[in-house]
């Protein structure tokens, strides 16, 4: 049943990873114009700090599909065909979107995010009920709460180092990380950090980005909190 089922989500997860470099900058994630004064359109002029280079280019969606169906198999490995699975593949599924968006726009849209997250409580709840496993449920989403705030104290105090999407995406990871424990909580914000880190030092190195580049902070959290999940705990399913 397992290899059966980890080729049906590798399709799903490519699949997804298709969909989600389509979406990126579509309707779905772009902000909505501003209502028309009077007959006219007003914006205000915007100042953003320069950016890192996030063209994907051709290679693009072929990219993101082969992240999503890695991901999505090893997900099904790691857990296996139990109560959560759901869950975890959404949580792919989601972070690829999320992903590309921040990647490519340097946003993670609302209108993406706050569905997401609140259909991530439905399916962790849902686990809950099967496997009656409401204290994982319930430190999930006190992590949640307690990521949340962390970072949005971060977030008051340097506001150009981190966005309110950041903030609200810690959220999210907080409550998948804390369904597994504190431990794999606390291993996924160093992670996430560590990558961010690394990876802005190898911009620097190859002289594609300076120390004021703004740089999406979304895949590197999304990275180290699924890299927590996988390393946090027992195979359902050695992959080696």
């Amino acid at each position: 049943m397992i290899p059966l089922l980890c080729i049906a989500v590798a399709l799903l997860g490519a699949l997804a990873g298709r969909a989600a470099h389509r979406l990126s900058g579509g309707a779905l994630t772009r902000p909505a114009d501003p209502a028309p004064v009077d007959g006219h359109v007003q914006s205000a002029p915007v100042t953003t700090p320069p950016r890192a280079a996030a063209s994907t280019g051709p290679a693009g969606p072929a990219i993101t599909a082969a992240v999503g169906a890695v991901a999505s198999t090893a997900v099904v490995l790691r857990f296996g065909a139990s109560a959560d699975l759901p869950a975890w593949l959404w949580f792919v599924l989601l972070g690829l979107l999320l992903g590309v968006v921040d990647v490519r726009e340097h946003r993670l849209p609302n209108r993406v995010l706050l569905p997401g997250t609140a259909l991530a409580v439905l399916l962790l709840t849902g686990a809950a009920s099967v496997s009656d496993r409401w204290d994982d449920l319930g430190r999930g989403l006190l992590a949640g709460l307690t990521c949340f705030g962390l970072l949005l104290v971060m977030a008051l105090i340097s506001p150009s180092g981190l966005g309110m999407g950041d903030v609200k995406l810690v959220a999210l990871t907080g409550l998948y990380l804390g369904w597994l424990g504190w431990s794999s909580v606390v291993t996924a914000l160093f992670l996430g950090f560590l990558a961010q880190g690394l990876l802005g030092l190898w911009l620097l190195a190859a002289r594609r980005a300076q120390l004021s580049t703004d740089l999406p902070f979304g895949p590197a959290l999304l990275v180290g909190a699924l890299a927590s999940a996988l390393l946090g705990g027992p195979w359902a399913v050695s992959p080696w």
